[in-house]
């Protein structure tokens, strides 16, 4: 691309910045801007607040706003670029993400008809009289009796269990009119019930839709995914109240597969303010390390740095394997600290207070399970216990609606195999959207979509191997340590081969030239490159970008 390369990975910005301001002027990309880029958003808001009391509407909208959702989608994938190359990756990614989740709610799943959320119940609350009642040792029965949202929103119709999660009743005693209802306070402090979509009062009903559309693992919904931990004990015998079903017999906080779920929000924020200060003391030192290493500015085929033992540098094998590990290790530490940041905010800021049932410790279960999953299963432990499952919804339904339209028994070796692949293939499809709008030159089909793709193979091969090994006799006379050995070469031999279509990519976009923190402890002390210092911050995050037309113009990214 240029004469010669740039000394500096800093000096890389510098050019990318010049390519990105020439490509904005001669309108071969536009910048990702708001609000106009975030249409698809709003379509699918709009279109779930359309109450399900109107279903002939709901009806008629359905297709052409999943229709304009994918329009505006795809426009944005092909047209928006950003000057930060991980913010690139973000808007594909995310845009990406947008379509997928939309046709969960709206295609594979009618969301506001099928889904319903744990939330407390309202009651009455008569102020004025509330002191007298207590002076008079008595409880005012229309004050202590616990009133449904809405009509519909708390019913009392059986809903089935879904992993380990207490099954739900909806429906509940009605208003009516009664005229001291009006006159009185209604709060949100009864016990906890399912509801479902709200119709008589639109900030209910926006609540349930904005929690639904940001919480992509479930945890408080009826559709939760599965590896999560069930709700607390207390929480399971409140929602019995309203059904037959009977509680977990232990309130087990950590789930098969490691994920915990913590009691108290004290134990909450000290486990995930340790995991963010951790993560950024981890990701200042990647960020360092890396910078001294040309691979990880995109620049494929340079010398390794010198820092390296003489026997990596001159290693192909050790090299690539020093590569893969330190990008694993900026690709987990990232996700870590970001996933801890909910938390801390919701939990610990906002608060119960002001978010009800969502700012509850036990709704914010570790995103990533244990290890042993890995040492257990092998690569499909991987995938499918250790490591993050925010996406595990969106990527199962779509198979699991065409399993059913097709007849199959999912539990058969052949719906398991087509659900294994068109998960893994709509998050190549996701990561390939976030490498084609990135800045530089990638390949979104043959680095991250092959990576995603291939990954059902070496799973379905390990298990194979596996069920041979059994049949024979084999298998269970190996010792346990010997099983997890092997299930640990194996994984990584795997990515050994497979990760660089993965690695390779990020580093050809620009992803580790993003700057991760604001202050770096390593570089102000002076173990950085020459002129960095404490504060990395910098260049033009937000600004206003002036289009030909006013509908081209807005706050651009």
């Amino acid at each position: 691309m240029w004469a010669s390369d740039p000394p500096t990975y800093k000096a890389l910005l510098d050019r990318y910045q010049i390519q990105y301001d020439n490509a904005i002027r001669s309108g071969e990309i536009s910048p990702f801007l708001y609000p106009q880029n975030t249409f698809n958003a709003a379509i699918l808001l709009l279109f779930l607040l359309i109450p399900t009391s109107r279903p002939r509407l709901r009806q008629y909208a359905r297709y052409p706003a999943f229709a304009l959702i994918v329009y505006f989608s795809i426009t944005t994938i092909k047209d928006c670029r950003s000057m930060f190359c991980a913010l690139g990756f973000g808007i594909g990614l995310m845009t990406a993400w947008g379509m997928l989740w939309s046709a969960t709610l709206m295609l594979i799943n009618d969301a506001p008809t099928e889904f319903k959320r744990i939330e407390k119940r309202k009651q009455q609350v008569k102020e004025h009289s509330a002191q007298k009642d207590r002076l008079n040792g008595q409880v005012d029965g229309a004050s202590s009796s616990a009133v449904d949202m809405d009509e519909k929103s708390l019913s009392h119709r059986q809903s089935p269990d879904q992993d380990g999660h207490v099954g739900a009743q909806n429906g509940a005693s009605r208003k009516g009119d009664n005229p001291w209802i009006e006159n009185h306070t209604i709060k949100r402090i009864g016990p906890l019930a399912w509801q479902t979509y709200p119709l008589n009062s639109f900030l209910d009903r926006l609540d349930w839709i904005v929690d639904i559309v940001t919480n992509f693992r479930g945890m408080g919904w009826n559709w939760c995914i599965s590896g999560l931990p069930a709700p607390p004990t207390w929480v399971q015998k409140q929602l019995q109240e309203t059904e037959d079903n009977q509680p977990s017999k232990y309130d087990t906080h950590v789930a098969p597969n490691g994920i915990v779920r913590y009691h108290d929000l004290n134990t909450l924020l000290k486990q995930k303010a340790m995991t963010f200060i951790i993560g950024y003391l981890v990701l200042d030192a990647c960020k360092v390390v890396m910078m001294m290493d040309p691979y990880f500015w995109g620049l494929m085929g340079r010398r390794p740095p010198t820092y390296l033992p003489e026997l990596i540098r001159t290693s192909p094998p050790l090299l690539r394997a020093y590569r893969l590990l330190l990008s694993l290790c900026g690709i987990h530490t990232a996700l870590q600290t970001i996933f801890a940041l909910g938390p801390l905010f919701f939990a610990g800021i906002v608060g119960p207070k002001l978010m009800g049932v969502r700012a509850e410790p036990w709704m914010f279960p570790d995103t990533y399970g244990s290890f042993s999953n890995v040492l257990d299963k092998g690569l499909g432990g991987w995938w499918g216990g250790w490591w993050h499952q925010t996406f595990r919804f969106a990527f199962s339904e779509p198979s699991r609606w065409a399993v059913e339209k097709i007849g199959w028994d999912r539990h058969t070796l052949k719906a398991k195999a087509l659900q294994l692949f068109v998960a893994f293939a709509l998050s190549g499809m996701l990561h390939g959207c976030g490498s084609y709008t990135q800045l530089p030159t990638t390949r979104p089909f043959k680095g991250p979509f092959l990576f995603f793709f291939s990954q059902p193979v070496g799973i379905i091969l390990q298990r194979i191997l596996c069920i041979t090994l059994k049949r024979v006799g084999i298998l269970d006379k190996i010792p346990k340590w010997i099983r997890q050995t092997s299930n640990f070469v194996y994984v990584h031999v795997w990515f050994y081969f497979t990760g660089p279509l993965l690695t390779d990519d990020f580093s050809k976009g620009g992803v580790w030239l993003f700057e991760p923190i604001p202050i770096s402890l390593i570089r102000g002390l002076g173990f950085g490159l020459k002129g960095e210092g404490w504060w990395c911050w910098g260049g033009r995050v937000l600004r206003w970008h002036q289009g030909e037309r006013w509908w081209q113009s807005g706050i651009a990214i």
